[in-house]
């Protein structure tokens, strides 16, 4: 893999340039504050997207490299991978995901995976090399290959955690030792004392104790719940019953009422028919036809002038007899002719008189038997309408009364047993049933409150000991947790054994074998194997064969060994041949170890790409002077 061209629109201090670069050995020339960081920055930041997170920095990269001046911070780098598949990133670093363009220009950013952190994942899944990866083995800057003498044994560290686990932070025997003590102070084991795990086994232990102890009022509360659950049901049923039997009451009492009703007509019907009796004994002799005694006398004056009338003319005729025979007067035939017409006359008149009076009379009587008659009638037919209205309501009180009671007996039929309920409806004396029913019904209320009241007062307890479960739970939780951790450290250790082992047998050989072969050619053959032991970690074999740990070299030859390590690495990271990307890396080397460790360079250029950032033209000079081709760019 190798780059081909950048161009930066702007970004940091570098705006509207273009760099080609070629194969083998780039050198980019620039004074101190020229840009050769912020160029670096920008290829790393290119193929990763640039981060505004600060990183424990007092500006984060973003905030570091935008332009003050509104400029498009934006730039453009291509890239050719060993397939000879070339490839170009444009990208706005003011958005997270950039473009990516095949050799026939057509954008295929959706191709790759789109991390919601880090992006387009694109050159990672190219290359296998992440961004981390790529700073601690492809780039290579100053400060990581000088150090100080102070600092001589952290370098050797390094290297020899490069070689026994392939990172130069990551160090097996420190990575258990860290893990142990994280396991002792995170979890603890049985000989500890104050660790988490002796804390909650502590607290579980007591929480039993106290848990056995406040159980025994969780039985005692069962049992009042159970009490308490019988009188409700006790309760509900005396209550069913005594709904039941004021329904019956009150179906009484309307039957009470509307026999009440048919009394009052009866009694009206009785006092009808004492009327009748009244009226018929008032009026006796009207109705057995019997004349009144008005009538009677008015009857006896006719009677009496009858008589009269038949004196006088047995007296008139024994007169007149007298007077044809004694008298034989003429004048006194007449007077006695002119009296008899006219005392027949008055007669008859004074007859027809009474005769008219006791008809009327009669009349009058006839009217009153009719009248009296007709009153009775009336009463007769209003007792019929009474007899009438008394007979339904008697059918229609006991239909009414059946078909309640027959209702109320559906409706309780499934809450009370049959027999009970039969008997219930046709209690007798339902009052005395009814305030039995209310006493008891109380009684049983007094006995339920008192019992809630006893439960009341072991809620507290039972508070306590659903605080208690609940601890309980807790710690239990934080026993598994603790255990799924402690389970965690030893898998952890399981897994660094088995890939410190891994890298041991597998990759470094490898590292060791190319680190061997590389400071050998960077020392001149002065050192020509390294290898590693428990003791002493990194030992480097002298000229006479004797070995010495690393941390006796001189500082100059350690940062030669680690840089050659750094090298070594990129067989390792990656399928691609990545470019080695060194800045300022030689600063520190003198004459004779820059001119090998260039020409060693030299000698790896058809494999990688080779950028190297410098502030002088040490490098320029020594590959010219050994005709060593290279590509010069001066910033």
């Amino acid at each position: 893999m190798k780059i081909n061209k950048l161009k930066i629109n702007s970004y940091g201090k570098l705006k509207e340039k273009e760099i080609d670069l070629k194969e083998g050995i780039n050198i980019i020339y620039g004074k101190n504050e020229a840009g050769k960081s912020t160029l670096l920055n920008f290829i790393t930041n290119m193929f990763y997207g640039i981060s505004k997170n600060k990183k424990g920095k007092e500006f984060s990269d973003f905030e570091k490299f935008l332009p003050w001046t509104g400029e498009e911070f934006s730039g453009k780098l291509e890239y050719e991978l060993n397939n000879n598949k070339k490839y170009e990133i444009y990208r706005d670093f003011n958005k997270k995901n950039p473009k990516i363009f095949n050799e026939d220009m057509e954008d295929i950013s959706k191709e790759f995976n789109i991390d919601k952190t880090k992006g387009n994942e694109f050159f990672y899944e190219q290359t296998k090399v992440d961004e981390d990866l790529f700073l601690s083995t492809i780039l290579v800057n100053q400060t990581q290959v000088k150090l100080e003498n102070k600092e001589q044994n952290m370098l050797i560290q390094k290297i020899a955690n490069l070689v026994g686990t392939g990172e130069d932070n990551v160090s097996y025997k420190k990575g258990l030792d860290r893990i142990n003590k994280r396991q002792l102070d995170e979890v603890g084991t049985s000989k500890s004392r104050e660790k988490p795990i002796n804390v909650v086994q502590r607290n579980l232990q007591n929480l039993e104790q106290e848990k056995a102890e406040l159980e025994k009022y969780e039985d005692l509360k069962y049992e009042m719940q159970e009490n308490k659950n019988k009188l409700k049901n006790e309760i509900d049923n005396l209550n069913i019953e005594n709904n039941l039997l004021l329904e019956i009451k009150l179906i009484n009492e309307k039957e009470k009422i509307e026999k009440e009703k048919i009394n009052i007509q009866e009694n009206i019907k009785k006092e009808n028919n004492e009327k009748i009796k009244i009226i018929k004994n008032n009026n006796k002799n009207i109705f057995e036809n019997k004349n009144s005694e008005k009538i009677k006398k008015e009857k006896n004056k006719i009677k009496k002038l009858n008589k009269k009338i038949i004196l006088f003319f047995i007296l008139i005729i024994l007169i007149n007899i007298l007077q044809f025979i004694f008298i034989k007067n003429k004048i006194f035939n007449y007077i006695f002719l002119l009296t008899v017409p006219t005392v027949l006359i008055f007669g008859i008149y004074l007859k027809n008189k009474l005769n008219k009076k006791i008809e009327e009379d009669e009349k009058i009587e006839k009217n009153k038997l009719n009248n009296l008659n007709q009153e009775i009638k009336i009463i007769e037919k209003n007792n019929l309408e009474i007899e009438n209205k008394i007979n339904n309501l008697k059918n229609n009180l006991n239909l009414k009364i059946n078909l309640e009671k027959e209702k109320i007996k559906n409706k309780y039929l499934r809450k009370i047993e049959k027999n009970k309920l039969n008997n219930l409806i046709n209690l007798e004396n339902i009052n005395l049933e009814i305030e039995n029913m209310q006493k008891n019904i109380n009684n049983k209320n007094i006995e339920l409150h008192k019992l809630e009241l006893d439960e009341k007062n072991i809620e507290p307890k039972l508070d306590n000991l659903a605080k208690i479960e609940e601890e309980l739970v807790d710690n239990k939780n934080k026993m598994l947790t603790l255990e799924k951790i402690n389970l965690s450290f030893n898998l952890a250790k399981t897994v660094l054994e088995k890939a410190y082992n891994e890298m041991k047998n597998g990759v470094t050989p490898r590292l060791k074998e190319a680190l061997s072969k590389n400071i050998s050619n960077i020392t001149s053959g002065k050192y020509n194997n390294v290898k590693t032991n428990d003791e002493e970690g990194l030992i480097v074999e002298l000229e006479n064969g004797n070995y010495v740990p690393a941390s006796k070299l001189s500082i100059g030859t350690i940062d030669q060994l680690y840089l050659s390590l750094r090298l070594s690495m990129l067989e390792e990271i990656s399928k691609e041949n990545m470019p080695i990307i060194l800045d300022e890396a030689f600063a520190y080397f003198d004459s004779e170890r820059l001119k090998n460790i260039l020409l060693f360079l030299n000698n790896k250029k058809n494999n990688h790409q080779i950028l190297i950032f410098t502030c002088t033209n040490r490098e320029k000079e020594i590959l010219e002077k050994e005709n060593v081709e290279f590509n010069f760019i001066k910033l």
